[in-house]
């Protein structure tokens, strides 16, 4: 299942940038009943000159991305997914950052926190945009039916697309119902909260989903049309995979943060290097293991890797809805 290459991101080299590029470029996994994403013309960089201008910019003068990056290289994906969104949104023309992670309280009880609030320059009304990034591999056999989003789980085994969605339509995308929300809003922007300033919710949820190698299983409910897809199979079946693949395929073991964009393909190893790092990895009990796959003739491939006893947990289906 090959990856197609993003337009305007190969231009990019430095880390950071490329993965601010993949974040604009990159569809989300699924189309929920809110809002998407904020388009590319809505931040101000909906010509392709402009963008790759924009970028440019950025690989020459990249202290202000790593400044809001800071620590986050060494702490969770979703925590440098959220700076990624933070820098975009006050860095991009057509956007002003109001606030970030604005913890919302009912006493000493914190209820919840709104991701981010953005509006555009010169308008009233205001954001509210959660984001969340996810990458989940697909069950052929698991709960529910074949396109459930309970069969699409976290390479740790600790989350579902199913949990995940649900949390994000019952509880975080209407924090700003609640007359709590209205209140905190009410502090930070110094005037009425109420029907006077109209709250606009808005979802971002990039990743990838990956399909079973050899076993057929159909998108889960809601999924994009043009989500991003890679493969899963065992350590066991690495040989014959590998003996299907091009001579002069090269590879890369992606590293944490940087499981958006792929690697340029100068920093990509040959397969014998690759596989022998593989062995290595699963000679004892061993976590997931992200890869990518590049042959001039074949494109990007994504995979998953994972240990032959994998998957050790699968979190159960959400509560329905009452």
């Amino acid at each position: 299942m090959p990856t197609a290459p993003l337009p305007l991101l190969e231009r990019c080299h430095h880390p950071l940038v490329r993965d601010l590029a993949w974040l604009l470029l990159a569809p989300d996994l699924v189309t929920m009943p809110w809002p998407g994403r904020p388009s590319r013309a809505a931040l101000g960089l909906g010509d392709d000159a402009r963008l790759a201008e924009w970028l440019d910019d950025l690989e020459a003068w990249p202290e202000g991305l790593e400044a809001r990056i800071g620590d986050t290289l060494q702490g969770r994906m979703g925590l440098y997914h959220e700076r990624l969104w933070q820098f975009l949104l006050d860095a991009a023309p057509g956007t002003e950052l109001l606030a970030h992670n604005l913890r919302i309280l009912r006493g000493k009880q914190t209820l919840g926190e709104l991701d981010l609030l953005y509006r555009h320059p010169g308008q009233p009304e205001v954001t509210h945009l959660e984001v969340a990034i996810k990458y989940y591999l697909g069950l052929a056999e698991g709960p529910g039916a074949p396109d459930d989003q309970a069969r699409w789980i976290g390479p740790g085994g600790a989350d579902s697309l199913a949990g995940k969605r649900e949390h994000l339509h019952r509880h975080q995308l209407r924090l700003t119902e609640r007359p709590e929300t209205r209140d905190a809003l009410q502090a930070l922007l110094g005037r009425c909260a109420d029907g006077a300033l109209p709250v606009t919710r808005r979802l971002a949820m990039p990743g990838v989903l990956f399909y079973p190698w050899h076993a057929r299983l159909p998108p889960p409910r809601e999924a994009h049309p043009a989500h991003l897809r890679g493969h899963w199979f065992p350590w066991r079946e690495w040989r014959r995979y590998r003996h299907g693949l091009a001579a002069g395929c090269r590879g890369a073991r992606l590293i944490k943060p940087h499981w958006l964009a792929l690697p340029r393909p100068e920093r990509l190893l040959p397969l014998s290097e690759l596989e022998a790092q593989l062995a290595e990895h699963f000679r004892a009990p061993a976590s997931p293991v992200q890869l990518a796959l590049w042959h001039a003739e074949m494109g990007w491939r994504r995979l998953f890797v994972v240990a032959d006893d994998w998957p050790r947990q699968i979190p159960l289906p959400p509560t329905p809805a009452p």
